[in-house]
């Protein structure tokens, strides 16, 4: 079926056949040593990830006196970046942003490698 392309002039021009195409794929490599069978293990695994937007301290008085609408003030500021938890140890940073209507982090910062392999087996 021949296109039809719309030149600067704004007159429709007849343009030849394209064939059909489709997406290029690769095969996958598979693991070539025993570190890579092993990290091939692991990518299915499941972590929590969390966001941190703050910390503070609160007398037990405060606490038991919270209810709906009560303010909950953080140490951290509006402007800084939140910290994203992965299985409970701090693995990057982030900022807020919203995504139609959900929240979302985009990450900023990623804790150095060394410090993210630390603790990981606890």
């Amino acid at each position: 079926m021949a296109e039809q392309v719309m030149e600067q002039t704004g007159e429709a021009v007849a343009t030849e056949e394209r064939p059909a195409t489709a997406p290029a794929t690769f095969p996958t490599a598979a693991p070539s040593t025993e570190k890579d069978l092993k990290m091939e293990l692991l990518m299915d695994l499941h972590l929590p990830v969390s966001i941190e937007l703050g910390r503070t301290n609160l007398p037990l008085r405060d606490i038991l006196n919270l209810q709906r609408g009560s303010i909950v003030e953080f140490e951290k500021l509006a402007s800084e970046p939140v910290d994203i938890l992965i299985n409970g140890k701090k693995m990057a940073e982030g900022e807020v942003v919203v995504i139609e209507k959900h929240f979302g982090i985009r990450i900023t910062n990623l804790v150095d490698a060394s410090e993210r392999m630390k603790g990981i087996g606890k």
